[in-house]
């Protein structure tokens, strides 16, 4: 492992923002980061996991001790008649994850294409774009307790994934876990070879006793793995995806067509964040009962709306910005994207970047507008520092 004092971190995060982590260590080797939490130094001090900085906004200088992950490696685990079992190491590039799945012939992540960050922070936000969710492909993840420094699995259940949540993002746990068990995926498939500079076996630890309390800055990802099915479907509820489908005379896509066309959508309507700084959607859309959807139709019959399976309906987010008349505003150099409202961007560059408390009071000032007009308080996304 590698430490720096001092780091910069505005090529860490995607928003761009200028910030300076008193103490960054790269994470390059599980061996390493175990005997690095077992040190004293290490449990007095307070610490941040850092993976591609995607989803959160700095307000400041980083006075805890960030652990960038740079673990890397991809394998197949394990196929068999019902589907292929695969694994990837927490420092790999999502998007480029996506790509080399399908590039060996393994369909069912293509929805979930060119969303930013790396595979260790796919679970913790529980990703979803375009009718796919992480949970929906999920196996298992295995991930080292900052405490102990002991490596642990856990299974889908365990994360207790939510909309855009997990056990991840919360100090104390809901109550809606099952006892620690060993990784399932692990019992009933072999371990095929081993990753080059990784351990030989994978962990089946159980949790750690005290796991109720949830794994927010509890836990470092090391690995995902994911299920994807020999029997695949596209997935293509929504509205984007049936115009390409529309578009291109084609209602039978491959999984290749599907990765095409998500990828077109995403680089039409969102920034990419190498070009102009962002963290993606800002805020998540937000779930209303039917009475409470039928009310805002009254108002706005044009709302984009999209039924729930609870009887709950889901409205889209960039909408209600848009609806308030925020596209294209900017407070100070951080600003709202003219080609989608739901995206906050930093309109000032790498030379004269928005601070993140320029987002965060834009991002309040559309909270406010949204709330006085339709009644529902949008919540963020990103994680605010």
């Amino acid at each position: 492992m590698v430490t720096e004092f001092n780091a910069s971190l505005q090529s860490y995060n995607s928003f761009g923002i200028l910030a300076r982590a008193q103490e960054l260590i790269r994470v390059s080797s599980i061996e390493a980061l175990q005997a690095l939490v077992r040190t004293q130094a290490f449990q007095q001090s307070p610490r941040m996991v850092l993976g591609g900085g995607s989803n959160m906004v700095l307000t400041g200088d980083v006075k805890a001790l960030v652990l960038k992950v740079e673990l890397m490696g991809k394998r197949l685990l394990h196929e068999d008649e019902k589907g292929y079992w695969v694994e990837a190491m927490a420092g790999e590039n999502w998007h480029d994850f996506v790509t080399w799945t399908l590039e060996q012939g393994w369909p069912g992540l293509e929805n979930l294409a060119l969303i930013p960050g790396t595979v260790g922070a796919s679970p913790v936000q529980n990703i979803g774009a375009y009718g796919v969710e992480l949970q929906d492909r999920f196996d298992s993840l295995e991930a080292v307790d900052l405490l102990t420094g002991e490596v642990f699995n856990l299974n889908a259940a365990q994360c207790a994934f939510g909309y855009r949540d997990s056990i991840f993002k919360h100090g104390q746990m809901k109550q809606v876990l099952v006892p620690a068990v060993r990784d399932s995926a692990l019992e009933r498939r072999p371990a095929d070879r081993p990753l080059e500079g990784q351990d030989k076996t994978l962990s089946s630890n159980p949790l750690p006793m005290d796991w109720g309390l949830g794994l927010a800055n509890r836990a470092l990802i090391t690995r995902v793995r994911f299920f994807l099915p020999k029997r695949w479907r596209a997935v293509l509820d929504y509205q984007d995806l049936q115009k390409k489908c529309a578009e291109h005379n084609n209602w039978e896509p491959s999984a290749q067509d599907v990765f095409n066309w998500v990828c077109a959508i995403r680089r039409d309507k969102l920034p990419d964040p190498k070009v102009v700084g962002n963290v993606g959607s800002f805020f998540k859309n937000p779930t209303v009962s039917a009475e409470q959807c039928k009310d805002i139709i009254a108002i706005e019959p044009s709302v984009v709306h999209y039924p729930l399976l609870d009887g709950r309906f889901k409205l889209a987010a960039g909408w209600l910005i848009d609806a308030c008349g925020w596209r294209g505003k900017s407070i100070g150099q951080a600003g709202v994207y003219d080609k989608q409202a739901l995206v906050l961007i930093n309109k000032g560059g790498a030379d004269n970047p928005c601070t993140g408390g320029e987002v965060m009071t834009l991002a309040r000032a559309i909270q406010t507008s949204v709330y006085e007009r339709f009644g529902i308080l949008l919540e963020p996304e990103p994680l605010v520092l």
